[in-house]
């Protein structure tokens, strides 16, 4: 009897005990292993360790001589969602990255392999090489407190971790918030290097399938009741820093609101590269603007249905970008003399308003962050907001930042409410027949330095909020070089539309020494190129979008001579009249025909047009 054992089998449905015995092959108990688990015998892979580290082969040694006892754990992973160890510590960078490969440190790597419960979600390509850095922050020797060698460390000069609070508080400026690669660094270290880490979405929705009780509002248990929720300052962020690559990107942005006096909203697209100044820091880069439909007065925004959302993001993934944050407006001129702004938000007033916090939340909870330590296979956002706003100094500041992760979870699950007089408040939504809200606390201090615990009927918004630095840099970069201005889109209500007349414009001012790449690296312009009714090139662009994105001029001329620019061109020249130059592209006269007074066809796009008009409402190409 004493050669009887039992092995526990832990695999992704549960665990299991196999009975066997000391003396028994591993082939044989892996055989057991299959008919209790349902699997073929090649269709899955033991390990000693959860780690998939010590792989147990079907050989004919005993199980005394692989070390296994009685009760030992074994980890059971199947061959489709369990690759070998060496693919599942490390995820694989795409083949165009453009990040060098570092070797691993055995902080960072034991980070990565603690996805054994999480779906096998790529993270973004940023992640995967922040991942990999050693993040150690290097300090000289001291002079006056180092005692040994050159070649020798102490406590003086031994580097520091990523997530050092004392180094990040004394930067200049200061550092609140440590990156979330120095936050995952800080949970993996240790001795158990982040075993059992796991980072674990907020929910505030009651959890199903409890058959204890009737469903609410006739019963709740502690089993299925969502935990209540305590406020904090988030101790990390996902972006570090917003960079704009240059001033023209903003003060196009900017136009519309100089012209008109309404707001105005946008989305940033361009890309998430590493930030130095901080470590393991990482910053949101913005190549270009796009502005949606949307309906905007002096104080207030609606945005709009946008049957060119889906083209947009195609476009902007074939060059390279993705949507990396949202701005907007909110601007009271003060003197328009000397173009001054008022400075309205502020700390007696608020930063952002509880309504731009859920908007903000809501738009970080469609672009969800891709992590291989959370369960869901998602955690947080890298999704920034932006407002352009006044300053301190009466002039155009632009204010980077994030919600937190409660607030994400609490606009998610639709908790979180805006106060109707006081847009620095909030309001946490009561449970209701309908829906049950966990209750939600925040901690403040009253006058006698004591803590105190308010339930969030109201709240100040300022616990949800993380700041992020925005810069310009000194040098500016141009993804778009084009030197030319292409018409914004969805800017009707300033009387610039996109159509062939405002591209015959357009190329009408580029000069014969104007190169053809520069002429065409304009995001809007491609959006226009892309998305127009009258010849849609979504299929056909996709050489002159690697041409823009690589910076090829060959590329671009080899698109110049395709069939579909030869059309374009023809459009414009019958727009803007005959071509002249060496480039033809200047503009012409056209003698137009008499309007007539009957309803006339349009040669060109066969739509019936009213009397009366000369140039086709549809594809607004003249009659002639």
């Amino acid at each position: 009897m004493a050669e009887n054992i039992i092995i526990r089998v832990q695999s992704p449905d549960g665990m299991k005990k196999i009975p066997s015995t000391k003396r028994e092959t591993a082939a044989a108990f892996l055989k057991k292993v299959a008919e209790e688990f349902g699997f073929s015998s090649n269709g899955f892979s033991i390990y000693l360790n959860r780690n998939k580290t010590g792989e147990i082969l079907s050989q004919s040694k005993t199980l005394s001589l692989l070390k296994i006892k009685h009760g030992d754990m074994l980890y059971l992973y199947p061959s489709s969602a369990g690759p070998s160890s060496e693919n599942m510590d490390t995820a694989q960078p795409h083949t165009s990255s453009s990040y060098p490969s570092f070797p691993s440190s055995s902080s960072s790597s034991s980070s990565l392999s603690r996805s054994h419960s999480s779906p096998q979600i790529p993270e973004d390509e940023i992640d995967q090489y922040l991942s990999k850095q050693e993040g150690k922050i290097y300090r000289n020797r001291d002079p006056q407190l180092c005692r040994h060698g050159l070649m020798g460390k102490c406590v003086h000069c031994v580097p520091l971790e990523p997530f050092d609070e004392d180094y990040l508080n004394h930067l200049d400026p200061p550092v609140k918030h440590m990156s979330f690669h120095a936050y995952i660094r800080k949970l993996t270290g240790g001795a158990d290097k982040g075993k059992f880490v796991a980072l674990e979405n907020i929910s505030c929705k009651i959890k199903s399938g409890c058959e204890g009780h009737p469903p609410w509002p006739e019963g709740i248990c502690t089993k299925c009741q969502p935990s209540a929720i305590t406020l904090n300052r988030q101790k990390y962020r996902h972006v570090d820093n917003i960079m704009f690559e240059n001033h023209t990107i903003a003060d196009r942005f900017l136009d519309f609101w100089r012209k008109t006096g309404n707001q105005r909203m946008g989305y940033l697209y361009g890309r998430y590269t590493e930030h130095k100044d901080i470590p393991l820091g990482l910053r949101a880069e913005v190549a270009a603007i796009y502005e949606p439909p949307q309906i905007g007065t002096q104080n207030s925004l609606e945005l709009v249905e946008d049957p060119k959302a889906e083209a947009v993001e195609e476009m902007a993934a074939k060059l390279g970008l993705r949507k990396v944050g949202w701005i907007f407006t909110d601007l009271l001129s003060e003197d328009t003399r000397i173009g001054t702004v008022r400075y309205t938000r502020n700390k007696d007033s608020y930063f952002l308003s509880a309504e731009e916090c859920i908007t903000a939340g809501n738009f970080q909870n469609q672009q969800s962050n891709a992590c291989r330590l959370s369960p869901d296979g998602h955690f947080g956002s890298k999704f920034v907001t932006v407002v352009a706003t006044g300053g301190p100094d009466n002039q155009v500041h632009f204010e980077g930042y994030q919600v937190s992760n409660q607030c994400m979870a609490l606009v998610r699950d639709e908790c979180l409410l805006p106060c109707r007089d006081a847009p620095e408040l909030g309001y946490a939504k009561e449970s209701s027949t309908e829906q049950y809200v966990p209750d939600v606390f925040y901690k403040d201090t009253d006058k006698f330095g004591n803590d105190i615990t308010h339930l969030a009927r109201p709240l100040p918004v300022e616990y949800l909020i993380i700041d992020i630095t925005t810069t310009f840099p000194k040098d500016p970069v141009f993804t778009f070089s084009s030197t030319f201005r292409f018409p914004i889109e969805n800017r009707d209500a300033l009387g610039e539309t996109q159509d062939f007349h405002s591209l015959a414009t357009y190329l009408s001012q580029c000069s014969s020494s104007s190169s053809f790449l520069g002429i065409v690296s304009d995001f809007h312009l491609l959006l226009f190129l892309v998305t127009n009714e009258v010849m849609p090139l979504e299929d056909s662009i996709g050489l002159l979008l690697d041409a823009v994105k690589t910076a090829n001029e060959e590329f671009a001329q080899t698109w110049k001579k395709s069939e579909q620019w030869a059309t374009i061109d023809q459009l414009c020249n019958t727009v803007g009249g005959q071509p002249s130059g060496s480039m033809d592209y200047a503009m012409g006269g056209q003698t137009l025909p008499q309007s007539s007074s009957a309803v006339w066809s349009c040669l060109h796009c066969t739509f019936m047009n009213q009397p009366g008009t000369e140039h086709c409402e549809m594809c607004s190409l003249p009659r002639s």
